[in-house]
């Protein structure tokens, strides 16, 4: 048999012990080259997928091809050629193959001739119009994905993320695209507040039969914010029973929440756990390269003349979310428009001063890293700047090398001298150590985001 042969039989065992959905996300977009009886090179779409494609599943796969071929074989995991750019845009074809058997534009657009706005849905918010880079890409091709085909593979689908990361647009574009190919569809999309006070309504006005009716005969329900259920627990009580009522008739559930779920309290444990039936997808802050193209893209939006120095400039000075960025730009826009004057990089400078110099906006201090890490340790800094190489003291040290050089601009050789004169090659061992760690303990990925929502929360109030 040729190793082709052994591949297929080797995905065929993958598949009886994977579910559908995680099977058709990871391995129906690979290309695999056969290069000889020991060697195959495994092509995903993106850096994303290869990474998480060889984690999840290299060991398996490289144990199944031993087991049918008698030797041991080896698996070079690499991203389709040409190489992806770090940021792309959403007009590219999208990681996920299209379903045949559905007839939904792939690229999500809302076409206002055909078709008057949904009364619920923005518009604006398609998947045309949302900038991917590394930081979203996993939640927006499950999006994608869920537009092509709604209530099968990938259901329920929760977001979460910071404020302003675009886990609404994301959530909307669904809808938007849903609707774009089936006007009929019962799409409702409502703020988890909105949905909360309905139902306190409904019972003090004794119509909850009309507000169960109205949910559960959704074909695609979009409930925003779903951390606003905390504490509200006959609320909660009744959207697990719409919950069921919807996912036993195969209608797709979207939640976005502005943490993950395992931090949500004063939840009921069967609710948690349906909400933590499908995919979880998290959005997390774009990198400058993303902000740089958020940028970009919004002032071709709205037919505003200005030099990259002036966006980068802003990228670089704004680093919270996309509605920070949005507001920026506002900003200088309006100026333009006012005034007719051009937006250089003096005149950008001085009108958004305030912005840049903002508690939110200024460049997170090495020393509040450390103190936040310290801390949740409970260790002091100096044993984090220490000489010990303890496991108890090397990890933390690490994490907070990491956090630094994800949360901040500064340097390895910078971050190296603050941590007791330490090689720059230290520091990027270190932060290697922890993204190999992220890989394969998604659980550790939470204690990260604790420790970065700490110190993004002690920022903004010093």
């Amino acid at each position: 048999m040729h190793l082709a042969d052994f591949w297929k039989e080797t995905l065929s065992q993958i598949q009886q012990t994977t579910s559908e959905s995680e099977f058709v996300l990871f391995f129906s977009n690979l290309n695999v080259i056969f290069e000889e009886d020991n060697n195959l090179t495994v092509e995903s779409p993106s850096a994303f997928f290869r990474d998480k494609l060889r984690s999840t599943f290299g060991g398996k796969l490289e144990g199944i091809l031993k087991d049918l071929t008698g030797h041991q074989v080896n698996i070079e995991f690499t991203v389709k050629a040409p190489a992806e750019k770090a940021v792309s845009l959403p007009a590219e074809k999208p990681a996920m193959k299209q379903n045949s058997s559905s007839s939904i534009a792939s690229s999500g657009s809302f076409d206002h001739a055909k078709l008057r706005p949904h009364s619920m849905l923005n518009p604006d918010f398609t998947f045309d119009n949302f900038v991917v880079g590394g930081n979203n890409d996993f939640a927006y091709n499950c999006a994608v994905a869920i537009s092509k085909d709604p209530g099968t593979n990938y259901n329920p689908l929760l977001l979460y993320g910071g404020v302003g990361l675009g886990k609404t647009h994301l959530m909307q574009a669904i809808g938007n695209a849903i609707y774009q190919n089936n006007p009929k569809a019962n799409i409702l999309y409502i703020p988890t507040e909105s949905f909360v006070n309905e139902f306190l309504d409904a019972i003090n006005t004794k119509k909850t039969s009309s507000f169960k009716n109205k949910y559960r005969n959704a074909d695609v329900l979009l409930l925003d914010d779903i951390h606003d259920l905390q504490r509200k627990r006959e609320t909660q009580e009744e959207l697990f029973n719409t919950f069921n009522a919807l996912y036993q008739s195969k209608k797709q559930l979207v939640f976005t929440c502005d943490r993950p779920p395992q931090e949500l309290r004063d939840f009921t444990d069967r609710l948690l756990s349906r909400l933590t039936l499908g995919i979880n997808a998290d959005l997390q802050i774009p990198t400058w390269e993303t902000r740089m193209v958020i940028l970009k893209k919004k002032a071709e939006v709205r037919q505003l003349k200005v030099s990259d120095d002036v966006l980068e400039i802003i990228s670089r000075k704004i680093t919270t979310n996309i509605r920070d960025l949005e507001s920026a730009l506002k900003q200088i826009s309006a100026y333009a428009e006012l005034t007719s004057r051009d937006l250089t990089l003096e005149v950008t400078q001085s009108l958004l001063k305030n912005i840049f110099a903002g508690p939110v906006q200024q460049s997170i201090p090495m020393d509040l890293v450390m103190k936040v890490v310290a801390e949740f340790f409970k260790m002091s800094v100096s044993d984090l700047k220490g000489k010990k190489r303890t496991q108890a003291i090397t990890q933390p040290r690490q994490i907070a090398m990491y956090i630094i050089r994800e949360m901040t601009e500064f340097s390895t050789t910078e971050v190296g001298i603050e941590f007791g004169g330490r090689d720059h090659t230290t520091v990027m061992h270190a932060v290697q150590k922890i993204v190999d760690k992220l890989k394969t303990e998604p659980n550790f990925d939470i204690v990260i985001q604790n420790i970065m929502r700490t110190i993004r929360e002690r920022a903004n109030a010093s």
